[in-house]
């Protein structure tokens, strides 16, 4: 609505952005500098919006428990978001409009790591910092020195990954099934095959497909030739489901196991019962028993109905506070001594784990593994860098 109203007119530019701050705000809109702005881009509708909305869910909440406890510096959050719609070239649209039109102070997006790489080159030429909850790619924060993740990234996940497959799984024949259009399901696939056929595993098929796909038996079908021990799948939950299901379909057994992509329970939704004997590594679990992990567990089911977080979730929260965190310490919102006070994150306390931010801008921390029992994610266990 925003959008469409700014484009009748320049003489609605004002209405547009007052629109913005009642209807996208935690706080109540005000003019520049009575407030500090945040903004958040996130998939809210469209293909990964399960994605989106859990870790918006995460953010939001993390917004408000600040603006309740008086803000940053003396001033409320006003929190700026918009839906990128899990659209390809929408990301760099929207961090545009929010940085030179929404003036925010940081930029807090994306899960997917295709699309936090469309918007991370804006953000670096208008030297305003951004931080990605759950993009693991490791060109994310390549991109520059305003460029942040409060994730682990893919060589991690993947070495874990070939890790878990070895000796947890028992596999010394794996295939891989990834998708070719998905910078994050491309890397994956790169950074578990480096590690496995290093500690002396054999690849013993590759196949592609492409995101969107409905049919993947032909794929499965020749997957399914060649005998492997389990079958690595680094793609996102809505194709991950269809092809669990179709594996099971074909008679395929083996093992099946991923990386974060899988995070949604709408996986279970799509696959059903086919996700016995599936697992996938991901950043949080709700059955932690860390009092700051079940106090946040309490406050979002208090927020939003009874829902549970999700890895997601949990990310967009610690991305919010890690930034809230670099607020109060830089003691400013200039945005050079915002950035060198994210960059500086040392053992920040988030539900996540501890974060602490290297000299790539990236976070070391600790994974869990996530398995699938009688139609429930279960917490199966925890993988320290």
């Amino acid at each position: 609505m925003n959008k469409r109203l700014a484009a009748l007119a320049p003489t609605l530019a004002g209405i547009t952005l007052a629109l913005a701050a009642c209807s996208q705000s935690g706080a109540p809109g005000g003019a520049a500098g009575e407030t500090i702005r945040i903004g958040e881009f996130a998939s809210l509708t469209g293909k990964e919006a399960a994605f989106g909305q859990s870790s918006h869910k995460g953010t939001q909440l993390a917004i408000e428990e600040l603006n309740a406890t008086g803000g940053l510096l003396g001033k409320k959050i006003e929190f700026i978001y918009e839906d990128n719609r899990s659209s390809p070239g929408e990301s760099a649209t929207i961090a545009k409009k929010l940085i030179t039109r929404d003036r925010v102070v940081a930029l807090l997006g994306e899960v997917a790591s295709g699309r936090s790489l469309e918007a991370a080159p804006i953000a670096q030429a208008n030297k305003v910092p951004m931080i990605s909850p759950s993009s693991t790619n490791p060109k994310v924060t390549e991109t520059g020195d305003y460029i942040f993740r409060v994730c682990f990234t893919d060589p991690f996940q993947g070495k874990l990954l070939a890790e878990f497959a070895r000796k947890t799984l028992k596999a010394q024949k794996v295939a891989i099934f990834s998708d070719v259009a998905a910078p994050y399901s491309v890397g994956l696939a790169q950074y578990f095959r480096e590690p496995f056929v290093a500690g002396g595993g054999r690849v013993a098929a590759e196949e592609k497909y492409t995101g969107g796909d409905k049919d993947f038996k032909a794929q499965l079908t020749a997957i399914k030739a060649q005998h492997p021990d389990a079958i690595l799948v680094p793609g996102y939950y809505t194709d991950v489901g269809l092809i669990v299901a179709q594996a099971r379909q074909l008679g395929i057994t083996a093992p099946m196991f991923g990386g974060d992509g899988w995070e949604a329970p709408e996986l279970i939704q799509i696959a059903g019962g086919a996700l016995e004997e599936t697992y996938y590594s991901t950043h949080f679990s709700p059955e932690n028993s860390d009092p700051a992990v079940q106090k946040f567990v309490a406050a979002f089911k208090a927020r939003y109905n009874g829902e549970t977080p999700d890895a997601m979730a949990a990310l967009g929260y610690d991305s919010a506070m890690v930034l809230a965190d670099a607020i109060r310490r830089a003691g400013t919102t200039e945005s050079g001594k915002l950035r060198d006070a994210i960059a500086a994150t040392n053992g920040f306390a988030g539900v996540t784990g501890a974060t602490t931010l290297d000299a790539q801008r990236n976070a070391t921390k600790p994974a869990v593994i996530i398995t699938v029992k009688d139609g429930q994610f279960k917490y199966l266990e925890t993988v320290t860098p």
